[in-house]
């Protein structure tokens, strides 16, 4: 693969993570498990991803856990994030 359809790949997955962190009621957190099976990624580049995100500040995670970030949230409620 070269590094623009990883460039892409990714971009598309660090959506998907956000996404699905924004997904359901409340402010659910997603145990790393979860997320990678619901993800159909490995745990490592889960991580990765993860960590590129919270310094972007849109995930927190700690414990084995994720989940959006309070800004995340917000951008969400005013309906700025869609599919």
């Amino acid at each position: 693969m070269n590094e623009l359809s990883q460039a892409a790949g990714d971009r598309r997955l660090e959506r998907a993570i956000v996404l699905t962190l924004l997904s359901g009621e409340g402010e659910r957190r997603w145990s790393y498990g979860e997320l990678a099976a619901e993800l159909r990624i490995q745990g490592e580049l889960l991580q990765t991803v993860l960590g590129r995100l919270s310094e972007a500040g849109l995930v927190c995670f700690a414990a084995g856990e994720a989940w959006a970030s309070p800004a995340a949230r917000a951008i969400d409620e005013l309906g700025l994030i869609g599919i």
